[in-house]
């Protein structure tokens, strides 16, 4: 895999290189801007974000702003967020409304995009371009998957299935629609947004940024594979399922795999909250009273998979029909182009996106959420957390978010200051197991390249 650019100096693109330009560059930077984020399919929000009808979220990236709204029940429009007027931006965060109005004079439109109300329209008489035609809302195309809502802002851009081709095909059997918001953060973090994301594609890291899952997480060796644009990371080449400890320790195979598979999801919980859930670390504790000693890892598996399968569906949340092979073929993380990351379960998920934070190449806005099955209603409030502090991602850090996000951050400021040494020219990308941040970036470059 190579990959030139205007851009790329000597370096290319290459399965084992990525140059270090794509993070550090104002020039590459302000590429993305001008040719990735009106062109790409982006999620703005979730379809419980929007309800009802009225309810809209304001979504920004690259300098642009958009609102989503639901305009009926079964229909969403998307808007770029400007007042056709002066310009003025019409909505800001999340809310409801029955118009939208401009602060500023006044105008107004419903919330189909059309023109409602023009303060004094009569002053404009004679004037060209003044007709409620030429005065609605700017539409942003707009699509759904998975219960995400996707924007993209250039009018001829591909469908959303093509674009996504073959993420739903290999993973809708988890049933994401179905899920709901277990808690949404959002952080500003001192990095590239490709930095922050590529923390979250590739499980190379583990070992050295997480030791403390070596013990319970099994085989930590992943193999990376690419999709187009798109890249998935799984553990096809695991000798150790989770449960067990990793290769890496030196520890023998248990004779018994019960205990170390509870304390997988007890792990996971007390330190992350996302992926697995409670439920499930309550229902795979019946291991130790309802389940002989075994050390067959599919059958200890399959076992708390049945009793976490039976205790959602107790609860009324469900569990999908997905079989182990779909597992297998799904793999453990998606990174889906240019900027979503997800990490699957059958009763619940992790998903991150990733934006810049305006025209600084050193930060980042970085969402992170955490999805869950819920029985329809019992779903908790949406609160969304905002820690946009200079210092938020190491003052109480580990309280906010967690051990495993706690450790995933401090990576990431010493990562894009290490980038810029004169001793430094690019990323040595594992072959095998980072190939889906090599191929972003290929894909990344060639994306921003069309039609120059």
């Amino acid at each position: 895999m190579g990959n030139t650019s205007p851009d790329s100096g000597e370096h290319t693109v290459r399965l084992d290189f990525v140059p270090k330009d794509s993070y550090l560059s104002k020039q590459f930077l302000e590429r993305e801007h001008e040719r990735l984020w009106p062109r790409a399919w982006q999620v703005a929000c979730r379809l419980e974000e929007i309800p009802n009808v009225g309810d809209f979220v304001t979504f920004d990236v690259a300098g642009e702003s958009i609102v989503v709204v639901r305009t009926a029940g079964d229909q969403i429009k998307a808007f770029f967020n400007v007042c056709q007027h002066r310009g003025r931006r019409l909505t800001n965060g999340c809310g409801k409304a029955a118009k939208f109005h401009c602060a500023y004079h006044g105008w107004q439109w419903n919330l189909d995009g059309s023109l409602a109300r023009v303060l004094d329209r009569q002053d404009w008489q004679g004037c060209p371009d003044m007709a409620d035609g030429d005065l609605r809302l700017t539409d942003v195309l707009v699509d759904t998957w998975g219960g995400f809502v996707f924007i993209n802002m250039d009018p001829d851009a591909e469908p959303l299935a093509k674009f996504l081709d073959p993420v739903p095909e290999i993973t809708n059997c988890f049933e994401f629609e179905k899920m709901r918001y277990r808690w949404y953060k959002s952080i500003r973090l001192p990095c590239n947004w490709k930095v922050a994301l590529e923390a979250f594609n590739e499980g190379y890291h583990v070992a050295a940024t997480h030791p403390q899952l070596l013990d319970v997480a099994g085989d930590d060796v992943t193999r990376s594979f690419s999709y187009g644009r798109h890249g998935m990371f799984g553990y096809s080449t695991a000798t150790r399922m989770i449960g067990a400890p990793s290769p890496r320790t030196g520890k023998p195979m248990p004779e018994d795999v019960r205990q170390g598979l509870v304390n997988f999801f007890r792990v996971m919980e007390e330190t992350l909250k996302a992926i697995n859930t409670a439920r499930d670390y309550e229902a795979a504790k019946r291991l130790m009273t309802e389940m002989s000693p075994s050390g067959n890892q599919f059958e200890v598996l399959g076992k708390a998979m049945e009793f976490q399968r039976e205790a959602a569906i107790a609860e009324g949340a469900g569990w999908p029909e997905i079989s182990f092979e779909q597992l297998g073929r799904a793999g453990a993380d998606w990174h889906v182009f240019p900027n979503l990351v997800f990490l699957p379960y059958p009763d619940g998920a992790l998903f991150y996106r990733a934006r810049p934070d305006g025209d600084n190449p050193d930060s980042c806005i970085y969402d992170i959420w955490s999805l869950q099955r819920f029985a329809p209603g019992a779903e908790p409030p949406l609160k969304r957390e905002f820690y946009y502090g200079v210092d938020d991602w190491k003052e109480n850090a580990q309280e906010n978010f967690g051990l495993i996000l706690w450790q995933d951050f401090q990576n990431m400021t010493n990562v894009q200051q290490g980038m810029k040494s004169r001793g430094f020219k690019g990323l040595r990308t594992n072959p095998l197991q980072e190939s889906s941040v090599s191929n972003f970036h290929r894909a990344l470059r060639e994306f921003i390249a069309r039609d120059e």
